[in-house]
């Protein structure tokens, strides 16, 4: 079978609300289409989706929102599934860099992930910028939850993960996972999209000034953004004691997204009593991804996985 074929056999299995894994299973392919049905909140343009390998592999102008499976070995499998958000400014995607590469680590853990490629909000095939993105993170969790017998998984361990601006998208996931768009109307649409647990890597959390990364908030709402916009995607603004378990990590010289993001959203889950858990390195900039062959800071997984061994 050859990949446009799997990826034709994947789309109808995923249209009748389920995925087989013995139809994946000969597919040299392992990406689902989010929305084969047709893609809400979409328009014609003439754009074209872009991917750049440099030093790590950069998406932008997303077309077709992906999920790009990795599965651990079924006796290696705990269960646990998390969606990850790769970064960029809400302007291009560090694909393999925030994505692939993590999904490998955490399969190494005997967790299932799933690399979220979603729409940015300025592509011109968006008809409204910022509901793109949460819409393709809501549908990321409901495409799991809802196969999550088929993957080998525990419908009530699947998370979310993001980094920079994708952890922004993580945290907006987090906190306005009911967000209801009448615009969908899908058996599938029906499934719960609220993360298990959050795990914010460097996140961009709020997009009030002075402390939000002003590329990501432009990008999503606007440079000039109504207060009401500002503060509703300023997701400290917005937990409460439904909010997820979250793990978070940052280093205190971050000049590109202020270590204040993450105090805000950690003071916040203190106050309503969600189990939280945070990590502060004084040296690591931005951007550090798995911070791989860089001192005491490539520890970081490793407060992770213990953080995530003791989830009930």
């Amino acid at each position: 079978m050859n990949n446009d074929a799997c990826l034709r056999t994947i789309c109808f299995v995923l249209t009748y609300g389920f995925v087989s894994l013995g139809a994946m299973t000969f597919c040299q392919s392992d990406v689902v289409p989010l929305w084969p049905e047709g893609i809400p909140n979409h328009q014609s343009a003439e754009e074209l989706e872009t991917a750049q390998r440099g030093d790590i592999l950069w998406i932008e102008k997303v077309q077709e929102p992906t999920l790009e499976i990795f599965l651990p070995t079924k006796k290696n499998a705990t269960g646990r599934a998390v969606v990850i958000c790769p970064g960029g400014g809400y302007s291009g995607l560090a694909y393999d860099w925030e994505g692939t590469d993590v999904a490998k680590w955490w399969n190494s853990k005997g967790v299932a992930a799933f690399v979220l490629k979603y729409r940015l909000p300025k592509n011109k095939s968006v008809v409204i910028g910022h509901k793109a993105p949460l819409q393709d993170a809501q549908r990321a969790m409901r495409i799991v939850r809802q196969n999550a017998e088929e993957w080998n998984l525990s419908e009530e361990k699947i998370g979310v993960m993001g980094f920079s601006a994708g952890g922004h998208l993580a945290s907006t996931l987090g906190t306005h996972y009911d967000v209801v768009d009448a615009e969908l109307s899908s058996v599938l649409d029906s499934v719960s999209a609220r993360p298990d647990f959050m795990v914010l890597v460097y996140p961009v959390i709020t997009f009030r000034s002075p402390h939000t990364h002003s590329g990501s908030k432009n990008n999503l709402v606007g440079k000039d953004a109504e207060q009401a916009m500002i503060d509703h995607y300023s997701n400290e603004l917005h937990v409460d004691d439904d909010t997820p378990p979250t793990f978070i990590v940052h280093s205190s010289d971050d000049e590109a997204v202020p270590v204040e993001n993450s105090l805000l959203m950690y003071e916040s889950l203190l106050k309503v009593g969600v189990q939280t858990e945070m990590h502060l390195y004084p040296i690591g900039g931005h951007g550090f991804g798995m911070a791989i062959g860089k001192g005491r800071l490539q520890s970081w997984t490793n407060r992770l996985s213990d953080w995530m061994d003791s989830l009930e």
